[in-house]
């Protein structure tokens, strides 16, 4: 009897003990690399600022127009009545080189923000002698312009919400016929203190010096459209930055 007792007793210690814990499955690899909002760049110095499955990260300012990811690429999509709209990253960037695809519907206008600001409140900032009235909540800065109009300037560089025409392309007939109309193109974008340069598709596009702003956040912009306009997509994907200092 007593034996008996003591096998009871054994067994019962045995089930009440905590059990080991089971491996987690192994995960699938999807082949996409995740973005936090503070992502940390790789071992070549790039940081990816979209994680190719949503919109982590960034930030809509300025108009209705819509945005969503299709195909591991943001879409904007226009809305008639309604201003300039901005898909922007929550952080800002100083130093930086930038590269990013884009694919445009033919008979929009559309562009890349760089170092680029936001304001709650009304301000004045005086330039060459002239003053600028920038509205609250005005997305404004370096713009790199997507242009597909016969005019082509896609790649020269435009002052958003403040001075207008930087660096057009009236004079670099070589990166005005860069754009591929209808297909994904490569833009890179090189910030280095007062100096931004740009190219298309490979091609040396802008290169401008101007030192009225040195750092801000990238934005995807969705140009305003008249009231009975349709629909019109522009696309973005593989965008990537490497900031000065990043490992080579």
């Amino acid at each position: 009897m007593l034996a008996a007792l003591m096998m009871l007793s054994l067994t019962a210690r045995a089930e009440d003990a905590p059990k080991p814990a089971e491996d987690p499955a192994p995960k699938k690899d999807t082949g996409i690399v995740k973005q936090s909002d503070d992502a940390a760049p790789g071992k070549d110095g790039w940081t990816p600022l979209f994680n190719g499955k949503d919109l982590t990260g960034w930030v809509q300012r300025g108009g209705k127009a819509k945005y969503r990811v299709v195909d591991g690429a943001i879409v904007g999509t226009t809305v008639p009545n309604t201003a300039n709209t901005f898909l922007c990253t929550k952080k800002d960037y100083a130093d930086f080189t930038l590269e990013v695809e884009f694919k445009v519907d033919p008979r929009m206008n559309s562009g890349v923000q760089i170092r680029s600001q936001v304001f709650d409140e009304e301000k004045t900032i005086e330039h060459e002698g002239k003053k600028i009235v920038i509205a609250p909540g005005r997305v404004h800065g370096y713009q790199v312009e997507i242009d597909p109009s016969p005019r082509m300037f896609t790649g020269g560089i435009y002052d958003e919400g403040r001075r207008g025409w930087l660096a057009p392309l009236d004079k670099n007939p070589d990166a005005q016929k860069a754009l591929r109309q209808g297909e994904w193109n490569h833009f890179r974008v090189e910030c280095q203190g007062d100096s931004i340069k740009t190219w298309l598709n490979g091609v040396p596009a802008a290169d401008l010096k101007d030192d009225m702003t040195r750092s801000g956040f990238i934005a995807l912009q969705v140009h305003a459209i008249k009231d009975n306009a349709e629909p019109m997509e522009v696309a973005w994907r593989n965008i990537r930055i490497k900031e000065a200092g990043s490992k080579q």
